[in-house]
């Protein structure tokens, strides 16, 4: 499976509390995902919905000093989760990782939170021992699915989850993307039961299922409540400045608005976080205009791949998402898209 991690450098740290028999109310259903990168790794945010939640995502401006970032949290529990990011601080800062100062290092952690506090109790959050324990477990496998941040994700009337996705340039270039899938769209179509791209089905080897399963994908009412928030991460090992590097996570958001409908609502606080490791100089397109610089027909390349990655890994993630607190999920709703036989779960 294609993955962020595909970007070399970038590494994935999950953990989360999940009990068996999480209710709508009751029970551990909280987690965290961490992406670190390598130092160097210039980064940059675009929020798109209208209600975020979020930690030191100014600073990510290009008009402002710091360029490079540490790592970037995802985590569940609403804005109580930011507290996370102090223990991926803490592990960034037992690595010495983050800017110099005179007296130790200020690791670069910007934060953003999901809306997921009505699956299992409300008074379940993640705290600063779920970052550091994620950043503990970092390497270059990332779960898919009911992993993470996405242990409490929904997606419209499905579960939703985590979800990954990679690939390779002409020119060489890798990029990547990483989504935490807690939409208050759907990612299904309720009148086919398959993803609002039909190319991304061909892709995933999705059929269309029986006429029976669609139907009772029909009937489910989407809450369009305050469990929402869609959280991604884009990276590439192209050397991209932080202007360019934003305009990579603008791009990017088409392939939200392309796999989620609706996205970008007043009640998601859908947020796109770019890095650019800039292991790979490229030289510019032949054909760029006179009037562009070379970053940016490089970050237009790279911007339009990350849309691509991105809306995959929106479906990949709910595809791989297992139930919790009796939510539905897409396999287990809709068997015959895989070619199972009818009923199976």
């Amino acid at each position: 499976m294609s993955s962020i991690t595909d970007v070399g450098g970038i590494l994935v740290g999950q953990y989360h509390r999940l009990d068996p028999e999480a209710t709508m109310g009751a029970g551990w259903a909280r987690g965290v995902t961490v992406v670190v990168a390598p130092p160097g790794t210039v980064g940059a945010v675009d929020c798109r919905g209208g209600a975020p939640g979020s930690r030191e995502t100014d600073l990510l401006d290009p008009a402002n000093s710091v360029r490079y970032v540490d790592a970037v949290l995802i985590a569940g529990g609403s804005a109580y989760g930011l507290a996370a990011a102090d223990g991926v601080m803490r592990w960034l800062e037992e690595h010495d990782r983050g800017v110099a100062m005179a007296g130790g290092v200020v690791p670069i952690v910007p934060a953003a939170v999901i809306f997921d506090l009505d699956v299992g109790d409300w008074s379940h959050r993640p705290t600063a021992e779920f970052g550091y324990a994620a950043c503990r477990t970092a390497g270059t496998e990332a779960a898919i699915g009911t992993a993470g941040a996405g242990v409490g994700a929904c997606a419209g009337v499905l579960k939703g989850g985590v979800g990954t996705a990679s690939t390779t340039l002409p020119s060489g270039v890798t990029v990547g993307a990483l989504v935490v899938v807690n939409s208050a769209g759907n990612v299904i179509d309720q009148a086919t039961g398959l993803p609002w791209l039909s190319y991304l089905a061909a892709e995933l080897g999705l059929t269309t299922p029986p006429d029976e399963q669609v139907a009772a994908l029909g009937e489910l009412e989407s809450p369009l409540s305050s469990l929402n928030t869609t959280i991604a991460v884009v990276a590439t090992d192209a050397a991209l400045g932080s202007a360019a590097c934003q305009q990579v996570a603008r791009t990017a958001h088409d392939g939200l608005a392309r796999s989620i409908r609706p996205a970008h609502t007043p009640v998601d606080g859908d947020m796109v976080f770019a890095l650019a490791t800039g292991a790979v100089e490229v030289p510019p397109p032949a054909d760029t205009p006179a009037a562009f610089s070379p970053e940016t027909a490089l970050a237009t390349a790279v911007g339009a791949a990350a849309a691509d990655c991105l809306a995959r890994a929106v479906l990949v993630g709910v595809i791989a998402a297992e139930s919790v607190a009796g939510i539905p999920t897409y396999r287990g709703l809709l068997p015959g898209a895989f070619g199972r036989p009818e009923g199976h779960r």
